[in-house]
């Protein structure tokens, strides 16, 4: 099982949630002061605004966010969520309760690494695509970035080095939910975080450092695990660097 197929156990949740308040053993994460490994629901802001629900025939299965690119009209997601059997989607960001604050984006062109297209390799599942609002006018028309901002990509940083806060969309939620953790290494590929509850639907969660950057993409092994309480990345190197340029166009 996957993190788009996973449900999670929501009464756990709850008690976890409970224990970690009450705790006086509460941490400072580096961008922000409150208990490591704690999932909550996610407070509308300005970067969760950056981070939505992937649509697919009117389900949310998936979770992306913007990235910031030169074009401004770039998201980034598990490359497992956007296969070849992914039809006509929709990026929601900041969706909330069947309601949504910055519009409906159709996702256009995908970029995925060779090693995921020919392969699915685990080390792979990283993916951009770009996104037009719909019903909007081309290229004359509003771009997401200038709407919801966009979270920079960091590839080559050290796995653990700082805290991360990781947001997604579990399918059998309305929400999202966040946690702030310190990822470890998994391998010399793939780092993984300690967040309760990050079931079927948050496979392609950003994981956002302290300097707004983008460190992480729950993914790789797995496909972002298969427990809901630990979840995956693939560490993010040139593959990633390489990927990005091809996608904003660069030579």
């Amino acid at each position: 099982m996957t993190k788009h197929t996973l449900r999670s156990r929501w009464l756990l949740h709850a008690v976890v949630v409970l224990l970690a308040v009450t705790s006086a053993s509460e941490a400072a994460a580096d961008d922000g002061t409150g208990p490591l490994g704690v999932t909550v629901v996610a407070v509308p802001s300005e970067r969760s605004a950056r981070v939505g629900a992937l649509f697919d025939d009117g389900q949310h299965f998936c979770t992306a966010s913007v990235v910031h690119s030169p074009g401004r009209d770039l998201i980034a997601t598990a490359a497992h969520c956007l296969d070849e059997d992914a039809g006509e989607l929709v990026f929601a960001p900041g969706y909330r309760d069947g309601r949504f604050p910055y519009g409906r984006w159709k996702v256009g062109r995908r970029f995925m690494p060779d090693g995921w297209a020919k392969e699915e390799d685990e080390d792979s599942d990283v993916a951009f695509a770009v996104v037009a609002e719909e019903g909007g006018e081309g290229e004359g028309g509003k771009r997401i970035e200038d709407l919801v901002g966009g979270n920079r990509l960091a590839t080559r940083t050290a796995t653990g080095a700082t805290a991360v806060t990781v947001t997604g969309y579990p399918d059998s939620r309305e929400v999202p939910i966040s946690c702030t953790n310190k990822p470890v290494p998994h391998s010399r590929t793939q780092q993984r975080i300690e967040c309760p509850d990050f079931s079927g639907g948050t496979s392609g969660s950003p994981w956002i450092n302290g300097d707004g950057q983008l460190v992480g993409i729950l993914g790789g092994h797995e496909e972002g695990g298969a427990t809901a309480d630990v979840s995956y990345s693939v560490v993010l190197g040139a593959e990633a660097a390489e990927l990005y340029r091809d996608a904003v166009g660069d030579p």
